[in-house]
């Protein structure tokens, strides 16, 4: 296939790719899925421990994503947010508020933190329903509204959440709505003892690269490649198994409840994303075997004597990767 802006985009994507490596250690297959959403225009959902390196990722990744020089009127709009979410926190503290001024005798909207490239919304079920429910309209329709106004955030506006796996009390669970709107669920885990020794003898130096990372791709170059991701190509039999493993979620005994036609809409997203980031214009079904376990594992409900979510969704999905690859690409 010939798509245009292609191998431009495989550049800005593998020099993204590259910078964050070299902060965020040991974490390659993290940051490719990260990548994967950004370019697929979804957002990602970390379920990591305290001290894992999610702040740095997001914090980079919005430094080396720099403003279009001509992209004029959004002052508000910056490369990179932290939104910290606790149970006091109000809808406008995420949103923006709507200011009077006595001198005008009018009022001024004062835009939230989710004005930006990159938000990080760490520990999002530390906050309560409501807050959690304003944010979801960011997500959705990439937009808010306040008082009956809407404002638009930035096209490129990518939400990466955190929730630690650890520590529950005093959260407030994310309804199933929520977690729908994100298109992965990544969950971390422990680096190995060599890249810790790594972190432990350069941590001067790669705190020095995080604090001095200067943009390696801009906002236009972004949207490019999410214009590209949609015209990746996924063919008709990879298109069949991944209705066949979403329609095998359902009235399955193992699962509560199954995926949903956005799930599937979700899959075929997130497989032309890790096509694209591995620099290839089209998806086969070794990547539908790695990618639909992080599409789909927190979009289901799965009954305890199933064994482990990620071990009764193989159980769904192998035959027909299987039955995929008998038939062939």
């Amino acid at each position: 296939m010939n798509i245009p802006n292609f191998e431009q985009s495989i550049e800005a994507i593998n020099k993204l790719s590259g910078s964050l490596e070299k902060v965020i250690k040991g974490r390659s297959d993290t940051i490719k899925l990260v990548l994967t959403a950004l370019i697929a225009d979804g957002h990602v959902l970390i379920e990591d421990y305290p001290g894992s390196g999610k702040t740095t990722l997001a914090k980079t990744l919005g430094k080396l994503i720099a403003k279009d020089q001509l992209h004029n009127g959004t002052e508000h709009i910056l490369p990179f947010r932290r939104i910290q979410f606790t149970p006091d926190l109000l809808p406008g503290d995420v949103l923006g508020v709507n200011v009077f001024e006595p001198k005008t005798g009018s009022f001024h909207f004062v835009h939230g933190p989710v004005f930006a490239h990159v938000v990080l919304a760490d520990e999002i079920n530390r906050t309560g329903p409501k807050v959690q429910a304003a944010f979801l309209e960011c997500m959705a329709e990439k937009q808010v509204t306040i008082d009956n106004h809407t404002y638009k955030l930035d096209e490129l506006f990518f939400v990466l959440g955190t929730q630690n796996p650890l520590d529950v009390a005093g959260t407030y669970p994310l309804p199933l709505v929520q977690l729908d709107r994100f298109l992965l669920k990544i969950p971390m885990s422990y680096v190995d003892a060599d890249t810790e020794i790594e972190i432990l003898a350069k941590h001067a130096e790669i705190k020095a690269g995080v604090d001095n990372v200067t943009p390696v791709c801009s906002r236009s170059d972004i949207l490019t490649a999410r214009s590209v991701c949609n015209h990746i190509f996924i063919s008709e039999n990879l298109r069949q198994a991944i209705v066949e493993i979403v329609q095998s979620t359902r009235n399955n005994q193992l699962i509560q409840f199954g995926a949903s036609t956005r799930a599937a809409l979700m899959i075929q997203t997130a497989l032309r994303g890790w096509a694209m980031i591995n620099g290839r214009d089209h998806a086969n079904e070794d990547d539908l075997k790695y990618i639909a376990p992080y599409v789909l594992l927190h979009r289901l409900k799965i009954h305890a004597s199933g064994g482990s979510p990620k071990q009764a969704l193989d159980r769904m999905i192998l035959p027909h990767i299987e039955k995929l690859v008998s038939k062939g690409l």
